[in-house]
């Protein structure tokens, strides 16, 4: 996939005025994933996308162990300025969503064998039975970036 397709897709997922905001999801949370894939997986999901983003799921920040898909969204909130959680989800979704139609079906699922439980919501491509969880709460972004007043 192209970087102008990507970014255009993740900007249109996740309502975004400014497309740099597109962008620095896409770098944060390919970033993160990058840090739970291993071998021909995380190859094969870097052949698919842009290769600036590509670059950045194989140079990935380093976890110690596999985040669970809270803690997931915890550190994506922490690296995104400004973030909440909430936003975070937001965020996540529009980028994972969007990486999932990039690697397609088969290698999709081949990622959610190597991610702890509960990250097939965060893709957009709930189990069989599986009708809520922590992606069910983000349903509106401006919902999601309401900050309350000091």
């Amino acid at each position: 996939m192209r970087w102008e397709a990507f970014l255009d897709e993740v900007r249109e997922r996740g309502a975004y005025d400014d497309p740099r905001d597109a962008e620095r999801a896409s770098r944060v949370v390919l970033a993160l994933l990058g840090a739970h894939l291993a071998g021909e997986v995380r190859a094969h999901l870097a052949a698919r996308l842009p290769e600036t983003l590509a670059l950045v799921l194989l140079n990935p920040l380093q976890a110690a162990e596999p985040l669970s898909p809270d803690r997931f969204v915890r550190a994506t909130a922490a690296w995104i300025e400004g973030a909440t959680e909430q936003s975070a989800l937001w965020d996540i979704g529009a980028v994972l969503s969007t990486t999932a139609d990039a690697a397609g079906d088969d290698l999709t699922r081949q990622i959610l064998l190597q991610l702890p439980p509960g990250y097939d919501l965060l893709f957009g491509h709930p189990r069989a039975g599986r009708t809520a969880g922590p992606a069910a709460a983000a349903t509106d972004r401006a919902a999601c970036t309401e900050r309350p007043l000091p």
